[in-house]
């Protein structure tokens, strides 16, 4: 028999989250609590290029895949992918006006968005619902509160990514030995959020000389990850193995899901170790854990976003506008080599 839930679920759903990496891996519990409670509705996620290969495994889910590169001619090929279709639940999880824009490609008769305090660039112009406003919610439960808003349950939402055999394979073949090696992953894609490479020198040889454990570089392929991997190396007095470049989005999630911890700035990879359970040591000046930092890490993170806010704006955290950010020159430098090791102790011993 079935429930009244089922029985008043949507035909069609559609999700429209573009980007970033970190914020596609936390709309991951959103997608499976719609799937757990609705199976039978069809849903449709608008997603950016390079973030579709983070979750295209992800079962009974019609990508539609926008290139932000592609300028005009992407939104004309988004317009003729939607053209004729209707959805009777549009989800508008980003407030950018690019995704504000784009989902005015989308019909749909209820258009659920973010609440007042946390809408910008002509959010609330193209959404009819909002989500209720709770103070100081970190990103990834603000997900979940679309699926309470339709009257979902968030319990047991699976948070793990899928990770394709081959992946695992070349994870096992630099990890041996499971839940025993640290992994760094020193770079985010904004540069203001990323610590020194001397910090992580300094962290990476106390990990190396202190438990015995290896320690491995994880990261893209851009020259700003890959200088700075050289440099970390080159600055250490043990020896780390180097696999910034080298490895795939995917190996980079199945190296993630088979370490002991792992090292990071707000990045990504951050939140896809705290969607495998590893423990995540965050390091955060620029940006706040409390929002954005690893879901069930956030006692492991390096937290100086206060001391950053009465520095460089002269406020304390709580007086800022909730996911301000103070990527000013330096602001990193507040947080110490000492205070990461600490984090590390609490994990590693």
């Amino acid at each position: 028999m079935k429930s009244s839930r089922e029985d008043a679920a949507p035909a069609s759903l559609c999700l429209l989250r573009l980007s970033a990496l970190g914020d596609v891996c936390n709309c991951v519990p959103l997608v499976r609590a719609i799937q757990q409670s609705w199976p039978r509705t069809d849903i449709t996620w608008i997603i950016g290029r390079l973030e579709h290969r983070l979750v295209e495994d992800l079962p009974n889910i019609e990508f539609i895949v926008f290139d932000k590169k592609s300028g005009w001619t992407g939104v004309r090929q988004l317009r003729q992918q939607l053209r004729n279709r209707r959805f009777e639940i549009l989800l508008q999880t980003q407030v950018s006006l690019r995704a504000n824009l784009l989902s005015k490609l989308v019909r749909a008769q209820r258009r659920i968005g973010f609440d007042r305090q946390r809408s910008r660039e002509g959010h609330g112009l193209v959404i009819n619902e909002r989500i209720p406003s709770i103070a100081f919610q970190h990103q990834a439960d603000a997900f979940l509160e679309f699926a309470r808003f339709l009257g979902l349950s968030t319990e047991n939402a699976p948070r793990a990514l899928p990770i394709p055999d081959s992946a695992s394979e070349f994870a096992r073949l630099h990890q041996p030995q499971p839940r025993h090696a640290v992994l760094i992953s020193p770079a985010s894609s904004h540069r203001q959020r990323n610590w020194h490479a001397h910090g992580y020198a300094e962290v990476a040889d106390w990990i190396i000389r202190e438990t015995g454990r290896p320690v491995i570089l994880i990261g893209g392929p851009s020259n700003i990850e890959r200088e700075q991997g050289e440099t970390i190396c080159d600055l250490m007095t043990e020896q780390a193995e180097n696999l910034i470049g080298q490895d795939t989005l995917k190996q980079a999630l199945a190296m993630i899901e088979r370490c002991a911890c792992l090292v990071t700035p707000d990045s990504g990879p951050a939140h896809f170790g705290a969607a495998f359970g590893v423990p995540v040591v965050g390091l955060y000046a620029a940006t706040w854990s409390r929002r954005s930092g690893p879901l069930g890490s956030l006692d492991h993170c390096v937290d100086r976003f206060d001391e950053a806010a009465r520095q460089f704006v002269g406020k304390p955290a709580e007086a800022l506008r909730w996911g301000k950010r103070l990527e000013y020159p330096g602001v990193m430098d507040l947080i110490e080599a000492d205070q990461v090791i600490e984090r590390l102790k609490a994990i590693l011993r």
